[in-house]
């Protein structure tokens, strides 16, 4: 347990970010799984859509430090692919 003034704080901050950062990955996921299932329906034009508004969520990830930047790229890269596939 922390004992220090010092620690105390980081224990509080280090919980207050887990909970915002979990947040943040929830709804990236959620998503992302918008636009699996856009996919798995066959429509390309819903899975566009969901494909152009997962993208900035994704990169704001990336930004507040929940993604990383090449782990963004490659999801938004693989998706694109298959949604382009679809047509």
């Amino acid at each position: 347990m922390a004992n220090t003034p010092q620690a105390k704080k980081r224990a509080r901050q280090n919980e207050t970010r887990f909970t915002v950062n979990k947040a943040r990955r929830s709804r990236i996921r959620t998503y992302l799984r918008k636009v699996e299932e856009a996919i798995a329906s066959g429509d390309q034009t819903a899975a566009a859509a969901a494909l152009k508004d997962a993208q900035p969520e994704l990169m704001r990830g990336v930004t507040k430090g929940v993604v990383h930047k090449n782990t963004a790229s490659r999801k938004i890269s693989r998706l694109s692919a298959r949604v382009k596939a679809l047509g």
